[in-house]
């Protein structure tokens, strides 16, 4: 299956396409913002360096979130464009569960905590293990979130960490009597957007934006 993925989600801009499984080309760089800019011309690059006609694409993917509300809708935007263009399916996986995936694959560990930082002392939380999602994304404060994943996962296993708030986060874990292992993955990459992608039924419907939480910004007239 030739998929072609993307991310713009959270603090990076990413496009991949796998072959088969395989990495054919991919790009990847890290900014907090410009992604409206950069998408297009990295998807073209992308397409070129792996050697692909858009034609020969059976499966799109993108992330649906958690992140910043530019950044989602950005994403999301130039994908379903792209997909309603080719006539082919489009599948919508979380940032969580994108990051989560890398760091077992990095790791080797059995369970993954993707934990990025959303300000106001909250993160967004979700974890993984090789069956599948086992912590749907949430937002919650970050004690909370320590007693989430001490509910389902067990002390005796090792758990991998990713995203942004992967350091403040261990020491809540540890307290908690569990060894965790920073994978180093900090923001969602579109390589593994695709390989989640592949897994993924044929959606029946087009994805739309994960937000757990309410734009900060305020339309001009509009009450707090």
């Amino acid at each position: 299956m030739k998929i072609l993925a993307a991310d713009t989600a959270l603090g990076a801009c990413s496009v991949a396409v796998l072959d088969q499984g395989r990495v054919r080309a991919r790009a990847f760089e890290l900014m907090p913002r410009g992604h409206a800019e950069a998408l297009a011309p990295m998807v073209e690059h992308v397409m070129r360096e792996a050697g692909l006609d858009f034609k020969a694409l059976e499966r799109l993917g993108v992330t649906t979130g958690p992140g910043t509300f530019t950044g989602q809708r950005v994403g999301l935007a130039f994908m379903r464009g792209l997909a309603l263009t080719l006539k082919r399916p489009l599948v919508g996986v979380t940032t969580l569960d994108v990051m989560a995936a890398e760091a077992l694959e990095r790791t080797g560990a059995s369970f993954a905590v993707a934990c990025a930082d959303a300000r106001r002392g909250e993160i967004y939380l979700g974890a993984c293990s090789r069956a599948g999602t086992t912590i749907a994304p949430e937002v919650l404060a970050l004690g909370e979130a320590a007693m989430r994943v001490s509910l389902v996962a067990k002390t005796t296993e090792r758990i991998a960490l990713a995203g942004t708030a992967a350091e403040i986060f261990a020491p809540l874990l540890a307290t908690r009597g569990f060894e965790t292992h920073d994978s180093g993955v900090r923001q969602p990459d579109a390589v593994f957007v695709a390989k989640l992608t592949m897994r993924e039924a044929k959606p029946k419907d087009a994805p739309a934006p994960l937000y757990l939480r309410a734009p900060d910004a305020k339309l001009p007239g509009t009450v707090p």
